[in-house]
């Protein structure tokens, strides 16, 4: 079996996934790098347009994928929404795309229960042996299934959990050196509060926070010393929102968020990377503060009449992140219970340094039986 199969747990969630924009920097950087890094990716168009804004947002169909609490917030019984997101089409990748579906039910004025789905095609790869022959095309992808709970704990506070299954194929099954590899799978969970003090027709503010990915390691192969950390997450959200009248409704939110994952050495030794390998996952999380994997954003929303929304944010993380710098916008229309939205990433940087993020684009389709 071929050596790829060795590096693509690597390189497969480095490149695809975290698109990072320093790749022609002379200087180097330790970039803080997970597996299944599809899963802090924005599912949404909404907080796409929104600087990828959403733990303390106003509560919608897609919250299970920045703050699980908020859907006890939500206005309607139930409701369903659907996202496609074709990815790092500036690279020329056009088969590589993001989906996601999710879904919420209120079983009461308090209670919701909520169910989604994300699945990441990286298109097809053409594997090869060490001598450079191809062999076949393998069809990477990964996907998560999530159920999460929430509950009001007063008229102005929730809290919701959620746990996640984990599916990572990127490289299939075979083995070379007596090493196994395999699909990676894993289980996670999630935390969240959200706090409002927002009502139909009454300025207020809101606040969120939400710890995700918390889990086990995904291995790709039997060797016990190459697992890689799942991209656990603390993020932390404030917004405010003014209605100047019947038909007007602005809001603004702020949010930072922390990779709870420790850097790797850097050039370091290979008993350095077995020492990194076997840092448990709870301990992990205390040990990522000595870096600085931070991200920040913010987002802004204009809702005419209910119907019309336009939306912008801004986007900037760490040089531990990748030191993307990106400005969103979008727009939304919504239809007696049918909202469609779209958010579009506006292209940055020029030559070597463009962002390969550059024009991404979203298209959701959010249904709320029952609303008007």
């Amino acid at each position: 079996m071929t050596h790829i199969f060795k590096n693509l747990s690597l390189v497969m969630p480095a490149v695809m996934g975290m698109a990072l924009t320093g790749m022609a920097q002379v200087k180097k950087i330790n970039v803080t790098t997970t597996a299944v890094p599809f899963l802090r990716i924005s599912s949404d168009a909404r907080a796409g347009a929104m600087g990828e804004t959403g733990v303390a947002t106003s509560a919608d169909v897609n919250s299970q994928f920045y703050n699980v609490a908020k859907y006890a917030f939500a206005t309607n019984k139930t409701g369903v929404g659907m996202t496609y997101t074709p990815w790092l089409r500036k690279l020329g990748l056009n088969d590589v795309y993001l989906a996601s579906l999710a879904g919420y039910y209120k079983v009461d004025d308090n209670q919701a229960i909520s169910v989604s789905i994300k699945y990441f095609s990286l298109g097809n790869l053409q594997m090869t042996d060490n001598s450079g022959n191809d062999l076949y095309v393998q069809h990477p992808r990964e996907m998560s299934i999530d159920a999460g709970y929430s509950k009001k704990l007063s008229d102005h506070l929730s809290l919701g959990i959620a746990l996640r299954y984990i599916n990572s194929d990127i490289a299939g099954t075979g083995s070379s050196n007596g090493t196994t590899y395999k699909t990676g799978k894993a289980v996670a969970g999630d935390l969240g509060l959200y706090y409002t003090t927002v009502k139909e027709g009454k300025n207020g503010w809101s606040a969120g926070a939400a710890f995700s990915n918390l889990g086990s390691k995904v291995s790709y192969s039997s060797d016990a010393n190459n697992q890689n950390f799942l991209p656990a997450n603390l993020g932390l959200g404030a917004g405010h929102t003014w209605f100047t009248n019947e038909v007007h409704k602005i809001s603004v939110t702020g949010e930072v968020n922390k990779l709870l994952v420790p850097a790797a050495p850097s050039g370091g030794s290979e008993e350095d990377m077995k020492t990194y390998n076997k840092t448990g996952v709870v301990s992990s999380w205390g040990k990522s503060f000595s870096n600085n994997a931070m991200a920040y954003s913010a987002g802004a929303e204009y809702v005419y009449d209910g119907q019309f929304s336009v939306r912008a944010g801004y986007y900037t993380d760490s040089r531990n992140m990748g030191k993307r710098n990106y400005f969103t916008t979008g727009v939304g229309v919504k239809y007696t219970a049918f909202d469609f939205n779209f958010s579009y990433l506006v292209p940055s940087g020029s030559g070597a340094n463009t962002n390969p993020l550059s024009n991404t684009i979203r298209f959701s389709l959010l249904i709320t039986p029952g609303a008007k």
